[in-house]
């Protein structure tokens, strides 16, 4: 039987690539040219991340997010640098 993980994966825009990583595994990270191969990318780490934890013998974490939301903030012109 298997058990069905998520984590929620941060994409970040770089000067010239992404980069993503995952909050609740800790050093799991990637980049890519576009979101795109960085999020195939990042599954790839996760996937390759969660195996060496199961072959440690190191407990699997489970994922305490629930939801994942961009929130959007009006701010003064002179506040954006």
């Amino acid at each position: 039987m298997t058990e069905q993980l998520t984590f929620a994966v941060i994409v970040e825009k770089g000067e010239r690539n992404f980069s993503a990583y995952a909050p609740e595994l800790p050093g799991c990270v990637t980049t890519g040219s576009t979101v795109e191969e960085t999020l195939a990318n990042m599954r790839e780490a996760i996937s390759f991340h969660l195996q060496g934890m199961a072959e440690d013998r190191r407990p699997l974490p489970t994922s305490s997010t629930i939801a994942t939301q961009l929130l959007s903030f009006d701010v003064p012109e002179q506040s954006i640098q």
